[in-house]
């Protein structure tokens, strides 16, 4: 059997979960505090193509260049509005579901959430502006049911979904092609998708931070995109006319930055802000099909493999310029918890998101750094995977209590959604 990248990465997820997941949801998940030193991150500014900087201003000679604000007022999908609590999940506050296109195709895949209130304070975009934005990653899965050879013979990379929910009670949406900036073998400026798996996603600032599993972690700058022709669907870069496309899209967004894995080995499989921490801070959260984290079914980047607990890793921020404020760690603990697709963290309280496969409901847990064990808040929807916090405090965008926003992943089964914090 032909393996997909789904499967690869994340285990045997479209498989029936019965026992095992019976058991994920029900036994308390334990917790330790490890060394965080042995985790640490090198930023790196280039790719083998030269600067990431240069090689965008290189495309901006080419193309137009825009920013999120002119997506967010140029979107083109409608979505329809959820007014009660889709699939399994409870304390529902607000959310939405993808048109029937989105719910149907197969080999588009939802993964990451975060929202403007990650990005600001207050919760609206730009800094001084009035947008209240979602935003969503979809990675391209060749091989969908995961049986035989390849359904989908070009795997088109990630894309990101712009969401105005400006008007909640009627969201409209566009999609925009995550691209890496390179140039040609003869020298011209050009672009290539990004074949990875998008697990999860941060907006902080003008930054978009994306978790590349085996490596670390990708940066791009929402004030950087690029409009480019929609006339062919199967072509990425500069096409043999002179023109640029990204698979049909209107718009690319090209990576701007990375942050490499250089320590132990960590699987990047979630990402998530905490606004509480002083100062702001991000985290990480590691999946395992079983409990137990897998090293060996990737290159993975790093100097060898830490324990196999699953582990949620902080990393502090500089708010000033939106990057890392250290490339060491400042605080690593383990959780026995399978199946983590998710994390948020409030100071020393962490929220995970635990799925149970495509029949079975989802569970938001937390736990409190130092402490043994995790206990479950609500239940989430059937294939639950990122999550972001959205806090009461958020002047501009607020609800009467903090939520939690999540996607699920499945065909017809693809809501975005926030759940009260305290599962109330």
């Amino acid at each position: 059997m032909t393996m997909s990248r789904r499967t690869i990465i994340k285990g045997i997820a479209a498989a029936p979960f019965a026992a095992a997941a019976g058991t994920a949801l029900a036994t308390p998940a334990h917790a330790a505090t490890i060394d965080a030193g042995q985790f640490s991150l090198v930023s790196r500014s280039s790719n083998s193509h030269g600067q990431f900087a240069a090689l965008t201003a290189g495309l901006a000679t080419k193309l137009t260049k825009v920013d999120a604000t002119a997506v967010i007022a140029d979107t083109n999908r409608s979505a329809t509005r959820l007014t009660s609590a889709p699939s399994t999940a409870e304390a529902f506050q607000t959310g939405f579901a993808f048109d029937p296109d989105d719910q149907a195709v197969d080999y588009w895949i939802p993964q990451g959430v975060t929202t403007s209130a990650d990005a600001y304070g207050n919760g609206l975009y730009p800094e001084g502006g009035s947008n209240k934005v979602v935003l969503v990653s979809w990675y391209f899965e060749t091989n969908p049911d995961g049986e035989g050879a390849d359904e989908y013979a070009l795997d088109k990379g990630l894309r990101l979904t712009f969401v105005d929910y400006n008007t909640p009670t009627a969201p409209t949406y566009r999609h925009v092609l995550l691209v890496e900036p390179v140039r040609t073998s003869t020298g011209e400026y050009s672009f290539n998708p990004i074949r990875k798996h998008a697990g999860g996603i941060m907006w902080y600032g003008n930054l978009l931070y994306v978790v590349d599993t085996y490596k670390g972690l990708r940066v791009f700058d929402l004030n950087t995109l690029f409009t480019v022709a929609t006339g062919e669907k199967d072509v990425c870069g500069l096409h043999t006319d002179g023109s640029y496309h990204g698979y049909g899209y209107q718009y690319v967004l090209p990576q701007s930055h990375a942050y490499d894995n250089a320590g132990k080995y960590l699987r990047y499989t979630t990402i998530g802000l905490d606004r509480a921490s002083t100062p702001d801070s991000l985290v990480i959260s590691e999946y395992s099909l079983s409990g137990t984290v897998d090293y060996t079914d990737g290159t993975f980047n790093g100097t060898g493999a830490p324990t196999t607990t699953p582990k949620v890793v902080r990393w502090e921020l500089d708010y000033t310029d939106r990057h890392l404020g250290s490339l060491t760690a400042k605080e690593a603990v383990t959780v026995a918890q399978q199946k983590i697709q998710g994390v948020v963290s409030r100071n020393s309280k962490h929220y995970l998101a635990a799925s149970a496969g495509p029949s079975t409901k989802g569970t938001l847990r937390t736990f409190t750094s130092g402490a043994s064990t995790a206990s479950a808040v609500c239940d989430l929807a059937i294939g639950c995977e990122d999550l972001s916090y959205h806090s009461s405090g958020a002047s501009g965008w607020a609800f009467a209590e903090s939520v939690i926003w999540n996607v699920s992943e499945y065909t017809n089964k693809r809501y975005v959604y926030a759940v009260r914090a305290d599962g109330s």
